[in-house]
């Protein structure tokens, strides 16, 4: 394949790469994003493959190999993946990324002639750059992926682990893997490669071992970025067109999502990094406070009696409807309400769930109409105008302290303004604090109602009830 082909062919992908995260930008056009995405990594493979050139028999049978055991794995994984364990998958598959770019620099370093950059011990300087960053970049993308996922999964604790000194030890960390950068590019020392990958793979598990749950959603998006960075300083090694486009790509949105996270937290990226904020609390501890003060409670045939007298319900999901697997007995709910003559939307947080968009993807899987969900911007003011406001799972992006505390973790946080419903029907097992780790004042006002139970049974309930 002559050199105008392949970066024609490259040049192909690349702008399919963009269309699909264009498509993937609004739930009605995310599956044509991702059919879009896969043709362009099928260009880019293939592509890859023809000017590579396979130069025997056994060569071609390992990559044949490969492809088959990452694509059967792919696919065993994306059918068998219940939609809660979405955000530990993602955090799995950058680690897998950043491993691949760290295992791609080190063969670069050991056999330089097969990636055309030199030989050993004479490397070109810049080449020694890219593999450099792209190594350790990939190694904290590698361990601090590994790290979100155990703490997604429930293998460790989602509170912030903190230690004394905690901050200088990282920066002092960091200081000395630049030190370790700058001789490697000088020396093209192999030991110096393996300093930085090492010291790469602590800083990734201290960066992210105190980053509690409430803020996961921005670890999430903060990897996808790490993880593109990674893949495109390996592209430059190999100079490949399309890794460096595709890595380009995927860093930038990344940035630009954890930036829309933070902001949506009312919080700085760095602070993000460095505050530890969204400790997990065991419910009993977290409720003993909150059991001294009295609660409205009641039961699925008051809340279907309420929303069935409704003119207007704004239905507000969080990560305990996805637990529960609740959507589809919601998206019931809501069809039976429709039939009664009552409108139903559903407002989305930026940040409910556990990570970026989790929530439009459990309403789509369950069929709910693309024009009933609404952003926090674009929905909060019809709050006040509404007769019932079912909050289900959702906790910290419900509590009316955001606004009101300034003492709160939570202040300034933009949050949506349930409690200016006229009535508040909210599902919940407890009164147990959610990800940040506080009370929710909105349990305790007059117009809300508790419903103490598990979310889809609750729900099916009132079904029933309705």
């Amino acid at each position: 394949m002559s050199a105008n082909l392949t970066t024609l062919a490259y040049l192909i992908a690349g702008v399919l790469f963009i269309l699909a995260l264009r498509g993937l930008s609004s739930p009605e056009t995310s599956r044509r994003g991702n059919l879009l995405g896969m043709a362009g990594m099928v260009i880019a493979v293939l592509t890859t493959l023809f000017i590579t050139g396979i130069t025997s028999v056994g060569n071609g049978l390992l990559i044949v190999i490969g492809l088959g055991i990452g694509g059967a794995a792919g696919a065993v994984i994306a059918r068998r993946i219940p939609m809660t364990a979405m955000p530990q998958l993602v955090a799995a598959f950058h680690s897998l990324v950043g491993l691949a770019a760290v295992l791609v620099a080190a063969a670069a370093l050991y056999s330089p002639q097969a990636f055309d950059i030199g030989s050993v011990g004479r490397i070109s300087s810049a080449s020694l750059l890219e593999m450099s960053l792209g190594a350790a970049i990939g190694a904290i993308t590698f361990t601090g992926s590994v790290v979100a996922f155990t703490k997604l999964q429930g293998l460790v604790s989602g509170a912030p682990v903190v230690f004394p000194m905690q901050h200088p030890l990282n920066a002092g960390l960091g200081g000395l893997l630049i030190v370790f950068i700058v001789w490697f590019c000088a020396s093209e020392s192999h030991a110096a490669f393996w300093l930085i990958t090492t010291l790469a793979f602590t800083l990734g598990v201290l960066m992210i071992i105190p980053i509690g749950g409430a803020d996961m959603p921005v670890v999430i998006s903060m990897l996808n970025s790490y993880s593109g960075w990674a893949a495109a300083g390996i592209g430059f090694t190999l100079g490949n067109i399309a890794l460096i486009i595709t890595g380009a790509l995927v860093g930038s949105s990344g940035a630009i999502l954890s930036y829309i996270m933070c902001k949506a937290m009312n919080r700085s990226f760095f602070n993000v990094i460095l505050g530890g904020f969204g400790g997990e609390m065991e419910a009993s501890v977290a409720a003993v406070g909150a059991e001294a003060r009295p609660v409205k409670q009641g039961n699925a045939e008051d809340a279907a009696f309420l929303m069935k007298n409704a003119s207007s319900v704004i239905v507000v999901p969080g990560y305990g409807m996805a637990v529960a697997q609740a959507q589809h007995a919601v998206a019931e709910m809501a069809g039976a309400l429709k039939r009664e003559g009552v409108k139903v939307s559903y407002a989305i947080h930026p940040v409910a769930g556990r990570m970026p968009g989790h929530m439009n993807v459990l309403l789509a899987e369950a069929d709910v109409p693309y024009d009933e969900v609404f952003e926090l911007e674009d929905i909060n003011s019809e709050f006040a105008q509404t007769d019932v406001a079912f909050v289900i799972g959702a906790n910290d992006v419900t509590n009316p302290a955001a606004k009101t505390d300034s003492s709160s973790p939570i202040y300034g946080m933009p949050v949506l303004d349930v409690e200016k419903a006229g009535t508040v029907l909210f599902v919940k097992r407890s009164l147990a604090s959610g990800y940040a780790g506080i009370e929710n004042e909105l349990f305790f006002r007059d117009n809300t109602m508790m419903l103490f139970s598990d979310a889809k049974k609750m729900v099916e309930n009132i079904v029933k009830a309705l």
